[in-house]
């Protein structure tokens, strides 16, 4: 995994639309861009609408992040989400600074 996508994965946004309430609010955008373009598919935005939909359904119904995937991490939200756990129970690898008094 590239390090943009291990920022991006360890990110507020990413634990936000990697999560249950992110599904939801996928789900809920897509729905909003179908409608839209459902309403105004005579026009060129209400076709772009209608096809950018596509995007936060799909992401929402397979729980997918396609952001992550862009930047090189995994598309699957579920291995994001166990990824992110997994440095989170692991001990830190950092140096910790001893007193040589």
């Amino acid at each position: 995994m590239s390090s943009l996508a291990a920022a991006f994965n360890r990110s507020g946004f990413s634990r936000f639309i990697n999560s249950p309430a992110g599904r939801v609010f996928r789900l809920v955008a897509g729905i909003g861009f179908l409608v839209v373009g459902l309403v105004y598919w005579n026009y060129p935005l209400g076709v772009l609408s209608l096809v950018w939909s596509f995007f936060p359904l799909s992401a929402a119904a397979l729980d997918i992040c396609y952001i992550s995937a862009l930047l090189g991490g995994p598309l699957s939200g579920k291995k994001i989400r166990s990824t992110r756990e997994n440095e989170a129970m692991a001990p830190s690898a950092a140096p910790q600074n001893k007193d040589l008094d």
